[in-house]
């Protein structure tokens, strides 16, 4: 395994919230054999989690990934603060069968509840989605109200709301939990499906009396869900989606610490999920926008309660 130089988690400072270009940083990188083939992995309740790989495999081609998705256990957004960190916590371990160089925790509720004892208990760095969805609402929200919606836990937790006032205390909040978005996801129902629209006039209605510049997806399922979202609050609310941010933080991460891939080919993508991968092949497909060609089945003594070594750093 290529060691991985740098520190142990954290977010790399002040991301941007575009695709900017960044071929000379990564030229540079690679030209210096500051480089590291093993794969990101990236964990997720269920489904979620592949909007975050889709905006990796665009901003990162040449990077592999390794997803689970916790398909048996989903929704994370219904359970205890305890539950979710335990779950978090096995979902990452699993992924360090794999050697992963970083771990994403594409799950906003993880995100939110657990990402301390991700960060101190995994032995590669982990980053959650929160800060870096926070931090682009905050640019582009221009003095009116940022809306955040998400799973009950995670708005319960205020994570968006500190992160976001942590970067402008003035700033305008509001929150709304929208549990139902999740299973609506994860059975395929689309945008133009007459009971999302209901769903989604349900929730946003009471959003829409407020001065809304932006509104954060603060779930990674969400995305699917954005037409709808978008038509329903129309055109001058700007959409966040903590999946994009997200990505961008990794790469800013790899490129600052030396972790870059240098590989020939594309990276591939390999899928694990602990429920129903039929599904999570067919589902899941739209979320990448490309097919999923295989997935495998993890059984729970692969994951739950298993105890693995920590890998070793330089």
């Amino acid at each position: 395994m290529t060691p991985l130089r740098g520190f142990r988690g954290g977010l790399a400072p002040n991301p941007p919230v575009v695709y900017p270009a960044t071929g000379d940083r990564i030229r540079a990188a690679v030209k210096e054999d500051r480089v590291n083939t093993n794969p990101i992995g990236v964990f997720d309740s269920g489904l979620g989690g592949l909007s975050v790989v889709r905006h990796l495999r665009q901003i990162l081609p040449d990077e592999s990934l390794v997803y689970f998705g916790d398909a048996a256990r989903v929704p994370y957004g219904t359970k205890s603060r305890p539950t979710v960190i335990q779950f978090a916590l096995e979902a990452a371990g699993f992924l360090l069968d794999f050697e992963p160089k970083l771990i994403v925790a594409a799950c906003n509720t993880a995100s939110a509840l657990a990402l301390p004892e991700l960060k101190r208990e995994m032995p590669v760095p982990v980053i959650g989605v929160v800060e870096p969805g926070a931090r682009a609402a905050v640019q582009l929200a221009g003095g009116k109200t940022i809306a955040v919606i998400g799973t009950e836990a995670t708005i319960a937790s205020s994570s968006y709301l500190k992160a976001i006032r942590a970067l402008a205390p003035q700033q305008p909040v509001v929150t709304k939990a929208c549990p139902l978005f999740v299973p609506l996801v994860e059975e395929g129902r689309t945008c133009d499906d007459p009971l999302v629209r209901l769903t989604v006039a349900e929730y946003l209605d009471p959003l829409r009396s407020q001065d809304l510049g932006v509104i954060v997806l603060g779930c990674t399922h969400y995305p699917l869900l954005r037409a709808a979202i978008a038509a329903h609050l129309g055109p001058n609310v700007q959409i966040v989606d903590s999946g994009q941010a997200t990505s961008l933080t990794v790469r800013d991460h790899l490129t600052e610490y030396g972790s870059l891939s240098a590989a020939a080919a594309p990276g591939t993508m390999r899928c694990y999920v602990s429920d129903n991968p039929a599904r999570f092949r067919e589902v899941g497909s739209r979320f990448l926008n490309e097919p999923i060609e295989q997935v495998e089945l993890v059984e729970p003594e692969r994951y739950v309660n298993v105890s693995r070594p920590a890998l070793r750093g330089p």
